[in-house]
């Protein structure tokens, strides 16, 4: 059992911003595999369970607001047993320029709110994390603002180029490769 959770903020207002990267990828998810996600009040979040290649797996957008992810993601885990190496996070990431997608497991929070808040509740940080770059604004005290905001139609281009890019490895996450789908997402071809 997996479980595949992409961070944003529920509601209209925030539809298509950076900060919402991670329900951008989901959304994409479970248009190509032709499901449907449902509100599950006892897991914080609109969830989907799936099966994949003969492994189940666990689809969550968090509805909590993002400061308040791991609410959502220590629901569901817990509730099944899913150990935090078997959970991936989809979630934006300043530090990559929009059109990066990178994968990694563990690391520094770099100030993400969603990744703190998850990390609280889990008790640790050792969970894979799929990062979707949208850059930076240069000024830390402008981070917020430009999070919030839509990108510029340049950026949006680029970061649905790095999701649809990230869909390559999706075989190899339900299956727990980790290695092959690092390598296969950050080489360039």
């Amino acid at each position: 059992m997996k479980l595949i959770v992409g961070l944003g903020n529920p509601g209209k207002e925030y539809n298509g911003t950076r900060h919402n990267a991670g329900f951008y990828w989901i959304d994409q998810l479970v248009k190509q595999l032709g499901i449907m996600l449902k509100l599950e009040t006892k897991f914080h979040g609109l969830c989907a369970r799936i099966q994949q290649n003969g492994e189940e797996c666990w689809l969550l957008q968090p509805q909590t607001f993002m400061n308040a992810s791991g609410r959502a993601v220590a629901a569901l885990s817990q509730f099944y047993k899913i150990q935090p190496d078997e959970i991936v996070v989809i979630h934006d990431e300043l530090d990559l320029l929009p059109g990066e997608a990178k994968l990694k497991k563990g690391g520094g929070l770099g100030g993400h709110n969603g990744l703190k808040d998850i990390t609280a509740k889990l008790g640790t940080q050792d969970f894979w994390r799929l990062r979707i770059g949208i850059g930076h604004p240069g000024e830390r005290s402008a981070v917020v603002g430009y999070v919030l905001n839509l990108p510029r139609k340049e950026e949006a281009e680029l970061i649905d180029q790095a999701i649809e890019r990230s869909f390559a490895i999706w075989p190899q996450i339900v299956k727990g490769e980790w290695q092959q789908a690092m390598l296969k997402l950050h080489t360039k071809t």
